[in-house]
């Protein structure tokens, strides 16, 4: 006589639950890629309508030729990364090596093209602003200082993003697992940059930038609490990934607002 599946504490088959796993471990980082993508597409796509309003009623300066090149590259480097998933999801593990090498290429210059792009954007909004009327003046300069607290993410974030990607791409050859983590976690360092425009979310800066390490850990989650759940412990790639965030964070809210960063970068931001 056949005797029945036993049940999980889902209550599903232990068959069906079997097959979910599998699933999930399967396609777990493409579900990453993709909310990655979903989350920078939620994030800018409003805030650019926005902007390209702004600047055809000449409110706002044109978007210089950096932040174009900036935004090609990051949407490859979002594309490569679902490809990349995709492949190993499917069994493409030659593609995906294959593939593999334009990342080291992209990655870098990802972080040259962001690093150029903050003084260029900030230059570009002070030489607008210059004939401003005198009464606009506070505002302006309230703005370019705020700007200038942003540099501190905007560095980091490229700093923690090539470190991350370096580890990866090192450990791509002797722990596949360690790799595929640390590119996700590295994708997951400038997302901020996506979710700090999104007005439904609670921000809080301009006074402070707390939130900047707070939201990415929903991005993380999913991720996370499926390594947690099917190896009972926490993955050497998230304390990898605290160890070199964590220090960044407190730097940047140690010298947010401060009187030492507004009288250091200004001269090399503005130039």
């Amino acid at each position: 006589m056949a005797t029945q599946a036993q049940p999980d504490y889902s209550g599903a088959p232990a068959g069906q639950t079997s097959s979910l796993v599998s699933f999930i471990d399967r396609w777990i980082y493409v579900m990453m890629a993709v909310l990655l993508i979903t989350v920078v597409l939620v994030g800018f796509i409003p805030d650019s309508i926005g902007k390209i309003a702004a600047v055809d009623a000449g409110l706002r300066p044109p978007f210089p030729m950096a932040m174009h090149l900036h935004a090609v590259l990051m949407g490859s480097w979002m594309l490569l990364l679902l490809a990349q998933t995709v492949l190993m999801a499917t069994g493409r593990r030659q593609g995906h090596m294959q593939l593999g090498v334009l990342g080291m290429i992209l990655a870098p210059a990802l972080v040259i093209a962001g690093f150029v792009l903050v003084p260029t954007n900030l230059q570009s909004f002070q030489q607008f602003t210059a004939d401003a009327p005198a009464e606009m003046q506070p505002q302006i300069q309230g703005f370019l200082r705020f700007m200038t607290d942003i540099a501190l993410i905007q560095i980091r974030a490229g700093i923690c993003f090539l470190v991350l990607v370096f580890l990866a791409l090192r450990a791509r050859k002797v722990d596949s697992g360690l790799h595929k983590r640390l590119i996700i976690l590295a994708t997951i360092v400038p997302i901020p940059a996506a979710l700090d425009r999104m007005p439904f979310l609670y921000h809080s800066m301009p006074e402070s930038a707390w939130t900047v390490d707070f939201w990415p850990l929903f991005c993380i989650a999913p991720m996370f609490l499926w390594d947690l759940y099917r190896q009972k412990s926490i993955h050497r790639a998230y304390w990898i990934y605290a160890a070199i965030q964590i220090p960044a964070a407190i730097v940047v809210n140690l010298l947010w607002g401060s009187e030492w960063w507004h009288r250091v970068m200004p001269p090399i931001l503005f130039g």
